[in-house]
């Protein structure tokens, strides 16, 4: 009779059986598990040094079809490549504290500091991606998204010049206006300058995230600063003076006057505003009514009131910033003179009433 034999079988033989059938049954599916799953390939193929990657794995979730899941895991490996690049730069931006080597001098540019980390949504382009996997055997899905660093260097240098260039565009048409005496639309044009210079910010952010030993010269340092002084001298031009369109309706106990006006006009200009009749070129618009009453005698003087309304445009931004009624008192030996006085009165509180919002 033939003895059973209850030896266990090789070890080996069984692991080769089971890679054996594993590969097999891959051949069918017709796929192949890719080396970029593993961890230890995706630092030897896309090293740090060279590249940024966003790998991302999980499993189809229900009511999902593989396709989706793989479409899902492949946009959250991009947002995860896309967030690394943000934080280099942000960290980056912070460990250096943006000291720029300039004609061998050292100096801390406390702003250019404050402009890169502002920018939050900073756009990168180039990025590739691997084919997402999804294993048969586990069920789950791979994805992998990956960017060159000389790559999106080239791109970012690129986009800076672009910038810098666009910025002194607009600012030279910005100088042209101002030239002209269409402040209003200077400023306009300022405002444009001062996004695309964030622009410029974001890419030199970037520039030094992908190469902290970066130079001044790779990212336009003196160019930038050039056109950041210019930019910054413009606007100071331009805040020296504010145009204001005013309309002022006032009556004297039914006789037409301007005291209101008058005084608002000469308190406001030392204040560093000039006047215009051109509604156009205004920054703000004033619209007064005044009138004054009779309100009664003491001990043998009128006492009058004027009893003003006062509203203010900011013609820049298209709406009312400030509107009010109120009334001043007077007094004077005549009805006449006691409304003047109480109009003249008016004029100061209806400057400290807009001044803060005329700027």
């Amino acid at each position: 009779m033939r003895k059973t034999d209850n030896r266990q079988p090789n070890m080996s033989k069984v692991a080769f059986l089971t890679l054996f059938l594993s590969t097999v049954s891959l051949v069918l599916s017709g796929q192949a598990i890719p080396r970029w799953t593993q961890q230890s390939e995706r630092e030897r193929s896309y090293p740090s040094r060279a590249f940024f990657t966003g790998y991302a794995q999980g499993v189809v979730r229900q009511g999902e079809t593989v396709e989706d899941a793989k479409n899902r895991l492949l946009r959250e490996a991009q947002g995860l490549l896309s967030e690394n690049i943000r934080v280099t730069v942000r960290s980056q931006t912070e460990l250096r504290t943006v000291s720029i080597t300039t004609n061998n001098t050292q100096r801390f540019d406390a702003t250019f500091a404050s402009d890169v980390q502002t920018v939050s949504d900073i756009e990168i382009v180039g990025i590739s991606s691997e084919p997402p996997y999804h294993d048969p055997a586990t069920g789950v899905v791979h994805a992998f998204a990956y960017v060159n660093r000389d790559e999106l260097a080239s791109y970012y240098k690129s986009v800076l010049a672009m910038n810098i260039a666009q910025t002194e565009n607009v600012l030279q048409i910005a100088q042209n206006m101002e030239t002209a005496g269409d402040k209003i639309n200077a400023r306009r044009q300022c405002d444009a300058a001062d996004t695309l210079f964030a622009m410029v910010r974001s890419a030199q952010g970037i520039l030094m995230a992908i190469d902290p030993n970066v130079t001044a010269g790779e990212i336009q340092q003196a160019k930038t600063e050039a056109v950041y002084e210019r930019l910054v001298q413009m606007r100071t031009r331009l805040a020296q003076s504010v145009y204001v369109y005013m309309k002022s309706e006032e009556t004297n106990f039914s006789r037409p006057t301007t005291v209101v006006a008058n005084r608002l006009k000469s308190a406001l200009s030392a204040k560093g505003c000039s006047f215009v009749d051109d509604l156009a070129r205004a920054d703000f618009k004033v619209l007064i009514n005044a009138t004054t009453r009779h309100h009664g005698s003491e001990f043998g003087f009128d006492v009058c009131f004027a009893d003003v309304a006062v509203q203010l445009f900011d013609i820049r931004r298209d709406r009312s910033v400030f509107q009010d009624e109120f009334s001043q008192r007077g007094i004077s030996t005549s009805r006449e003179d006691a409304g003047r006085r109480a109009l003249e009165d008016a004029a100061p509180v209806i400057v400290n009433k807009i001044s803060q919002w005329i700027r």
